[in-house]
């Protein structure tokens, strides 16, 4: 059955909430929002003032977890600091959920690549999530989306490393790039399965550089926006993004596109399709 996946071309943070309101899954208890909380020096990541209105209605914790790389993100007290600088302390309760250890293992019995992934241990004080992404390029992954939102951001710093290394963190920069790919779906598959379904994707495509949020020095965007999607489906939503891409009539598209195939990102959508996270299928509701 081919997912529903809702698009506005009209980004604004008012459009979000009515996505989100006309998908029609209501999230339950307590509700992690996953966000990314951009590295310092990036221009292009979605400010809190974006997202506020949508996480005002859902009432939830917005939470992230460590990276395992140098940068102002590395460790709980620079992290901490840097929401603090970039403003998400000052609208809303924020949980960095690999803070402290151990972390929470989540096995993965049937992952292509890995077969059990690291999350950060606060995890488990949460009945739902709402992952909200910021659809652009990514120097490794081709492109960053609700797929990686999913494996990489719930990752814990430890977790990053396990999956980048495919197994091995002390593989973190020298691992087969397509086992990678595949073990990002893997662990993509992890949450969706801990969270039993109880997910909402929002992707916005505004700002779109070849680079992620996780850079310091990046690249201004290539190409124009293209607007907002909201599914329940993690495959279904980063496909509708990376078509959204090709179809885009924006003479900067090219640029992106390369990013994409030379990293080849559509190999996480097709791997995460494989192993059940979601459907390549989907009908586009534009609204």
């Amino acid at each position: 059955m081919a997912a529903k996946v809702y698009f506005s071309r009209e980004i604004t943070s008012e459009k979000v909430l009515e996505l989100y309101k006309l998908l029609g899954k209501e999230l339950c208890g307590s509700i992690a929002v996953k966000v990314h909380s951009g590295e310092k020096g990036n221009q292009n990541f979605l400010k809190p003032d974006f997202w506020k209105p949508v996480i005002d209605h859902v009432g939830g914790t917005v939470v992230e977890c460590n990276t395992a790389y140098n940068g102002e993100r590395n460790t709980t007290e620079k992290h901490l600091k840097l929401f603090d600088d970039h403003g998400w302390t000052e609208h809303f309760k924020v949980d960095l959920l690999d803070a402290e250890g151990p972390d929470l293992v989540l096995d993965i019995p049937d992952g292509n690549k890995i077969k059990k992934n690291y999350v950060g241990k606060n995890i488990a004080n949460y009945d739902s999530m709402l992952v909200l992404s910021h659809f652009k390029g990514h120097p490794m992954g081709g492109y960053g989306g609700a797929l990686k939102q999913l494996s990489i951001g719930v990752a814990s710093s430890y977790g990053k490393g396990y999956i980048h290394g495919v197994g091995n963190p002390d593989d973190f920069w020298n691992s087969d790039h397509d086992s990678f790919l595949e073990s990002m779906a893997d662990a993509a598959k992890s949450v969706v399965d801990y969270f039993d379904g109880k997910i909402v994707y929002i992707n916005v495509m505004k700002n779109m550089s070849v680079d992620c949020d996780c850079c310091a020095v990046a690249e201004d965007p290539c190409i124009a926006d293209i607007g907002i999607l909201v599914s329940d489906d993690p495959v279904a939503i980063d496909k509708a993004c990376v078509d959204l891409v090709y179809a885009c009539s924006d003479e900067g598209k090219p640029h992106l596109i390369e990013r994409i195939e030379s990293r080849n990102g559509v190999h996480t959508i097709d791997a995460a399709a494989a192993i059940g996270c979601g459907t390549k299928e989907y009908e586009l509701i534009e609204v």
